[in-house]
């Protein structure tokens, strides 16, 4: 099979991990004439803060699977096209594509190829390629495999910025019904020897960087080896079981609790050809999948947490986004004085941002505020004028009663538009 052939079917088949767009590794280039690649601030059709969109090459190394995951297109009983890259076939395209200013980076997984262990090998041979051979300094991001083994994600981590494994349902329950071949249990486990051989490094890296500022200290002394500088990400496929947004969120707090992840991503299920009757005929909103993000960046910082942003029935609101949802539903907390309140109610006022809430408490330090001073922090400000007093501003009930009605709901898109 020709690579252009296999590429057209391995990155299609790699389009369904949302997992990818990611920022916070290491600064990395090559202007010092060594090696070829850098890293930047995001990646796979992201924005960085400067407004660039940078992207990655985003491919499966095979879409043969030995796991028969019932929502998923590549699973072992799905009749669709199969391909297969050689590890030399990834590395070259990877390297061709960033020559030709294409890409940035890497995102690499796999569907399971005769064992876990084997994959996971396969897989981080092309970053080790990549990295010690082709002297390549571009982001790479390596799918875990589930149930490798404990070395061979110490390997993967040396060679990769990030590393995901996608937990992908919210319940053990949905995952051994959907998914028998996987062990949310072990999928944990593996977060957590991630996560612990993160915390080893950072620690390393702080004493390295303490020693080197020392008096007298070696400026070239040798530098602690790097492991995922990026962090750890996974997944959840929304839509795909009976879960509701509670428990979504629930097991997203949970890991950046207790794993440090640095991203959960929501994938809203779409049906695939020839699916099985366990699964809903019916693809899950889009808007579902939006207002778990926006609950999402609320939990992380905001100060929300996942018990009061859901409504009784355990969904987010699909008519307003969950922070005015929750301001709405809690009309006893509101109006609060800008010139008083403290920082953490003042984050829970529906068009107040965190940069938003940091200049009107470092303004007032000098001056009372007005009206004025809110409406100069930009025109999403007028969405928090209902729920704030100032010296000259005082809500009206019609402002409140405005923002109930729901605007029109967007029209549904899928994967297979």
């Amino acid at each position: 099979m020709e690579v252009q052939t296999k590429l057209a079917i391995l990155a299609d088949a790699a389009k369904y991990d949302a997992s990818c767009a990611s920022s916070g590794t290491e600064k990395r280039d090559s202007r010092d004439g060594q090696g070829l690649g850098s890293t930047s601030n995001g990646i796979c059709h992201a924005y960085t803060p400067d407004g660039r969109c940078v992207s990655l090459l985003k491919v499966l190394l095979t879409n043969w699977c030995v796991y028969d995951c019932l929502y998923c297109i590549n699973r072992k009983s799905s009749d669709v096209k199969r391909a297969r890259f050689s590890i030399d076939e990834v590395v070259q395209l990877t390297l061709s594509f960033y020559r030709r200013n294409v890409i940035e980076g890497l995102f690499l997984s796999s569907g399971i190829i005769r064992t876990p262990d084997y994959t996971m090998e396969q897989v981080i041979e092309v970053a080790r390629r990549l990295r010690e051979v082709e002297r390549f300094k571009g982001y790479i991001h390596l799918k875990t495999i589930p149930d490798a083994s404990a070395e061979l994600v110490e390997q993967a981590g040396r060679y990769a910025d990030r590393l995901s494994i996608n937990i992908e349902l919210p319940s053990a329950q949905s995952l051994k019904a959907l998914a028998p071949e996987k062990d949310a249990g072990g999928i944990e486990r593996t977060m957590s020897r991630i996560h612990l051989r993160l915390q080893a490094a950072r620690e390393a890296k702080r004493e390295a960087e303490a020693v080197r500022s020392l008096p007298g200290a070696a400026a070239a002394s040798a530098r602690p080896p790097s492991f995922a500088p990026a962090g750890q990400s996974t997944q959840l496929i929304v839509g795909a079981d009976a879960s509701d947004d509670r428990t979504v969120l629930q097991l997203s707090s949970r890991l950046y609790t207790g794993q440090r992840l640095r991203r959960v991503y929501y994938s809203a299920y779409s049906p695939i050809p020839h699916a099985s009757r366990q699964l809903s005929a019916q693809a899950a909103p889009l808007l579902r999948e939006h207002r778990l993000y926006q609950a999402d960046w609320l939990m992380r910082f905001y100060g929300f947490n996942a018990d009061e942003i859901v409504t009784e029935a355990g969904f987010l609101s699909l008519h307003h986004d969950p922070k005015l949802a929750w301001a709405l539903a809690h009309p006893a907390s509101f109006p609060l004085d800008v010139n008083r309140a403290p920082r953490e109610l003042l984050l829970r006022v529906p068009g107040l941002g965190v940069g938003s809430v940091d200049k009107l408490l470092a303004a007032r330090q000098h001056r009372r505020l007005r009206r004025a001073d809110l409406l100069a922090l930009g025109p999403a400000v007028k969405r928090a004028l209902p729920f704030l007093v100032a010296v000259d501003h005082r809500p009206r009930a019609a402002d409140v009663q405005a923002l109930v009605r729901p605007a029109a709901p967007p029209r549904q898109a899928t994967l297979f538009a």
